[in-house]
């Protein structure tokens, strides 16, 4: 004898109480993060504790409202690689990674995968790398932490929206990074080329393609590269900057993944000789000295 289906009533509640599970998971796991632990500044407004869900957007590389969909419970898709993303940003453990993807209904890409995220230890590891500039981004180039070097290697991060921190959209829209960056064109051209190819694994996630749309919208420069159809993976050259307090620093960088290749990266950047080592201590005791009048 055949056990009756589910009714389509039936399945479409057990979905929405599994939406409305997923949200109520989601805010909890948020709500326990102190900002500082993944390398937010604390804030003194702060109506909720833990994180906001635009910080836990900018950390997992996902848009802003349609995070907020997401804890709303509306009915929308999560792929693999956006819960994937959520996981880490909300620095779950591995039994909690799995209820995340149950509830979302999607298969985890990386099922034995260890869950680092923004843990302590890696903030810890950024902040004793000093002097030499240290952040981590995912592979859409968005900044998710950074020591104070990096901070003030180009620009004053810490005054920018979150939203705009973004390699890619710093080089391809700000008037400052762009001026302070060298080698620009060739650097935004090959950061055009490696955006293409990691873009080719999140094709329908909406963090990417509101990103795309927002630098296609903005830049006529990034439109030019991006119908070149050109694709690389990432590698290394010397990074040159023209930084506004102690001149020309020129680097090469190291990239440490955290996870799959094409996941977050930890990224060092090393002098390529002794006159930009010497005004990189000056520009860290610079920074150090800012904040100590500001803390008296």
């Amino acid at each position: 004898m055949t056990a009756p289906s589910e009714s389509p009533a039936a399945g479409a509640e057990s979905t929405a109480s599994r939406r409305r599970e997923l949200a109520s998971f989601l805010r909890s796991r948020r709500e326990r993060i102190p900002p500082e632990q993944v390398g937010l500044a604390p804030g003194r407004r702060r109506r909720t504790p833990g994180l906001r869900r635009e910080e836990v957007a900018q950390l997992a590389a996902v848009g802003v409202t349609w995070y907020t969909w997401l804890e709303q419970a509306r009915d929308i898709q999560v792929s693999g690689q956006v819960a994937d993303a959520i996981a880490r940003a909300l620095l779950l453990d591995q039994t909690e990674r799995r209820h995340l993807f149950t509830l979302a209904g999607t298969a985890d890409p990386h099922p034995h995968l260890d869950c680092p995220g923004m843990s302590p230890a890696i903030r810890g590891m950024i902040d004793q790398l000093e002097p030499l500039p240290a952040a981590v981004f995912n592979s859409r180039y968005d900044i998710i932490a950074y020591n104070r070097t990096y901070g003030r290697l180009v620009c004053d991060l810490d005054a920018m929206p979150v939203e705009d921190r973004n390699v890619m959209w710093l080089a391809f829209t700000d008037p400052r990074w762009r001026e302070r960056m060298l080698d620009r064109e060739e650097n935004t051209r090959m950061m055009a080329a490696k955006f293409r190819t990691s873009m080719a694994k999140h094709l329908a996630e909406p963090a990417w393609k509101e990103l795309l749309k927002r630098l296609q919208q903005n830049s006529p420069e990034f439109r030019q590269a991006w119908e070149r159809h050109e694709v690389l993976q990432p590698g290394g050259h010397v990074k040159r900057y023209l930084n506004p307090e102690v001149g020309l620093l020129a680097f090469d960088f190291t990239h440490l993944w955290l996870g799959p290749q094409d996941g977050p990266r930890l990224t060092t950047y090393s002098p390529v000789d002794e006159v930009t080592r010497e005004r990189l201590e000056r520009l860290h005791r610079i920074v150090l000295a800012e904040q100590q009048a500001v803390a008296a």
